[in-house]
């Protein structure tokens, strides 16, 4: 087979080690002569692996006890309606900065269970808000939030489902965050949530089990049945993560989004979409001259072995995702083609 780079926003491109890894593990786990997916969440080796899973998480996150980890199936669009459910009242409010798609999707979930107040950006916080909601990175636009915006005196917490472990960052400032998994944890059908105790403390407990945060940690995290196939697939990767050390992968993925950049900078043939100031460095967002010229551009990046890169249908245009599993030579390989291409079109 020819090589194949995966640009796609999500489910994401995984490390050669983890889809050798998830493939023995479909065959037989463990040594139990079934696959991950055909063993009871009741018996020991799942519980082993849960703990690994979380154990993973804290070492890569800096997270102490004063911290629940859970994995929870729904992905983030779940978590848009399950954090308002849990800390919204009726007649409160919540501050949820929105920049983009999916900041605007968080915040008419909170809408539908309390007042929300849009901001544009963080900073002017509303003191009596019951909390407050950031978006830490939206993959349509490819716009990232600085992480040097001002700590709300409420609780603060975010959707990092696209951004999460991919640069250095404070996670002890948040008082709950998110992230699906499918884009730098694993795969798609499950969320990792992490909360600081305390803030739970707040949360209702006269909801529906299904959706209370309570429920799920009385439960031991298991009151689902989990998905047993991306729990097995966020270990592999996580395990992954430790290997490489985060030092290295946050220095790959600067590498990676530097020379994308540079090479859209480099030509009036390339429209960057996000402003240079907040520039994604998972999610490269551009267009060119013509929809004619995208078009052609994507069908034969096509051809040549970089996929998925035609942008979300909100925005259009092209976009490339650099998430932490998300190989350079994929990066040098689309900016020889893109070369080659305004060479031929341009």
């Amino acid at each position: 087979m020819k090589q194949v780079f995966n640009f796609c926003a999500g489910p994401a491109m995984l490390p050669t080690q983890v889809r050798e890894a998830l493939r023995a593990d479909l065959e037989a786990w463990q040594g139990l002569g079934r696959s991950v997916v055909e063993v009871s969440h009741r018996t020991p080796a799942y519980a082993a692996l849960q703990a690994r899973a979380e154990d993973n998480l804290r070492r890569l996150l800096g997270l102490d006890a004063s911290y629940v980890i859970l994995l929870l199936q729904g992905g983030a669009s779940g978590q848009f309606a399950m954090l308002p459910y849990n800390f919204l009242r009726e007649g409160a409010a919540a501050d949820y900065v929105v920049q983009g798609y999916w900041g605007e999707r968080a915040a008419q979930q909170a809408a539908r269970v309390g007042r929300v107040r849009r901001l544009t950006d963080p900073g002017a916080w509303n003191s009596q808000a019951l909390y407050a909601h950031v978006t830490t990175n939206e993959t349509i636009s490819g716009i990232a939030l600085p992480e040097t915006f001002e700590q709300p005196k409420i609780p603060l917490c975010a959707d990092m489902s696209s951004d999460i472990l991919a640069a250095p960052r404070d996670y002890s400032r948040y008082d709950l965050f998110y992230a699906g998994a499918q884009k730098n944890l694993g795969v798609a059908g499950l969320a990792v949530v992490a909360a600081r105790k305390e803030f739970l403390s707040h949360a209702r407990r006269n909801l529906p089990a299904a959706f209370c945060y309570l429920e799920h940690i009385r439960a031991g995290g298991l009151y689902h049945t989990p998905n047993a196939f991306a729990v097995d697939a966020l270990v592999h990767l996580t395990d992954w993560l430790l290997e490489q050390t985060l030092e290295v992968v946050w220095a790959r993925n600067a590498r990676k989004a530097a020379k994308l950049y540079v090479a859209l900078d480099a030509s009036a043939f390339w429209r960057p979409l996000a402003p240079r100031e907040r520039r994604s460095r998972t999610n490269v967002t551009f267009r060119l001259p013509t929809a004619a010229l995208e078009a052609e551009f994507l069908a034969q990046a096509e051809q040549a072995g970089l996929v998925a890169l035609k942008g979300h249908r909100a925005m259009g245009g092209v976009r490339a995702s650099l998430y932490n599993a998300f190989p350079e030579a994929g990066v040098d390989a689309l900016v020889a083609f893109m070369e080659a291409f305004e060479r031929a079109h341009g």
